[in-house]
């Protein structure tokens, strides 16, 4: 089954202007911090709005889906619902009709309110993010669409959240892609943020491998054995049609792209050993960048194109290279550990994460791309591998084996707050984070 890319039918009306840093200078919260707090936030049940009844349980679906999508972010402590004081009878969703003094008494900082009204076609929803402290509206938004696209519009308004209070949009309007194991077969799936909306993109029957987003998320590029040689193929999104991009005899695997989705690195051996070129996606021209007589793989551009990290076992052992864009200048990056591999480079530049053999299991690390100490950040049994950044660089997806069971975990940039995104009996690997989608 095809990924078609679904019509943005959303009609996004702004309610009020945003009110932080533009209204009252809000200097924003530095969330990368090592001193960083969560922010406590209270989130109310909605009200049905012009005396609507609510007979489908949406006020408590509204603030259960947003509580949820709040704490799966890391950046917020969710309070308690049952340590509420208003009376919801008598509160209203406005400044004039808002007790702060009750919220701050139990400990928050801000405040969730919102309304819906739905004849059952048309779902319109309004909500409202406050400062509980300054006793004013930060941000709010008034949503009208399909009672099927409430989560939707949930996940943009948590990400107007994030934009109002450090600086920087959430990545709610971001996909996943990893593969899983069925069978003998492998296949390329896609799954949200917040672990909703699994789609299966790929059904050959084979082994289908390294799913890698165009920039401007229209395309997916991946290998599959599905003609007998592993082949890069490309998935149009939009319409569903996939063309065989390189197909050179032995191994195609593709690397990241250029900015302008022009040019994709590859791994190919084509030549004898495994070497990395770039590739004119229109063309098909290959520029070869290594010349070594070690294997060399899993190219990944920075994020100015001005360098390439790679891996390598020219000097013993599988580790992390960089080389300037054109092949030239290449250096060692990793030195501690005997097998270190999957290198994804961060989108501000200034880190790498990748995988480490750590007493026979692999666990993710990070290093300063200009080399120093590397940072391990996972550390429970089983194999943690492939990692892979989200666009905003405060999450990194990465997949996790061991026992019966494997999954596709996200984690903070830092490590903390770890959590399964999808779970299967089957192996599931090689997540690849989508950039925000158009």
């Amino acid at each position: 089954m095809c990924y078609l890319r679904r019509p943005l039918i959303l009609f996004l009306f702004l309610f009020f202007l945003c009110a932080s840093g533009r209204v009252y200078g809000k200097v924003y919260i530095d969330i990368d911090s090592p001193t960083f707090q969560k922010f406590p936030i209270a989130v109310a049940d909605f009200k049905p709005l012009r005396s609507v009844a609510d007979t489908g349980g949406l006020s408590v679906w509204f603030s259960d889906t947003l509580s949820r999508d709040l704490t799966i972010t890391g950046y917020f402590n969710v309070l308690d619902r049952r340590a509420f004081l208003e009376d919801p009878k008598k509160a209203g969703i406005t400044t004039e009709t808002i007790r702060f003094e009750d919220w701050t008494v139990i400990g928050a900082e801000y405040l969730v309110k919102g309304g819906f009204q739905t004849d059952g076609r048309e779902l319109v929803a309004e909500i409202r993010l406050f400062d509980v402290v300054r006793g004013e509206l930060v941000v709010g938004k008034r949503y009208t669409g399909r009672p099927e696209d409430r989560n939707r519009m949930v996940m943009q308004f948590v990400n107007e959240i994030l934009l109002a209070l450090t600086g920087e949009v959430g990545v709610f309007d971001t996909r996943i892609a990893f593969v899983q194991k069925s069978n003998e077969s492998k296949d390329i799936y896609t799954i949200n943020f917040d672990g909703s909306d699994l789609r299966r993109i790929t059904d050959y029957k084979s082994l289908t491998i390294a799913p890698r987003w165009s920039p401007d998320n229209r395309f997916l590029a991946f290998t599959s054995y599905r003609d007998g040689n592993p082949d890069i193929y490309l998935r149009d999104l939009g319409n569903g049609s996939t063309r065989k991009l390189s197909f050179y005899p032995g191994l195609n695997v593709p690397g990241s792209w250029s900015r302008d989705g022009a040019r994709l690195l590859v791994t190919l051996s084509r030549d004898g050993n495994q070497e990395i070129y770039d590739m004119n996606v229109g063309s098909l021209l290959l520029q070869r960048l290594t010349r070594d007589f070690a294997i060399d793989v899993s190219p990944v551009r920075s994020p100015d194109e001005k360098r390439i990290a790679f891996v390598s076992n020219r000097g013993g052992s599988p580790q992390i290279y960089i080389m300037d864009a054109d092949g030239g200048n290449v250096r060692r990056l990793t030195y501690q550990g005997n097998y270190n591999t999957s290198p994804a480079w961060s989108p501000k530049g200034k880190i790498i994460a990748y995988e480490g053999s750590v007493n026979g299991r692999f666990q993710i690390f990070t290093i300063d791309a200009e080399g120093g100490d590397p940072q391990q950040l996972t550390f429970e049994g089983g194999d943690h591998e492939s990692p892979s950044w989200s666009p905003d660089g405060r999450y990194l997806a990465f997949s996790v084996r061991g026992g019966n069971r494997s999954r596709i975990g996200i984690m903070n940039s830092g490590g903390q707050n770890v959590r399964v995104l999808y779970e299967a009996n089957g192996a599931c690997e090689s997540p690849f984070w989508s950039p925000r989608l158009r």
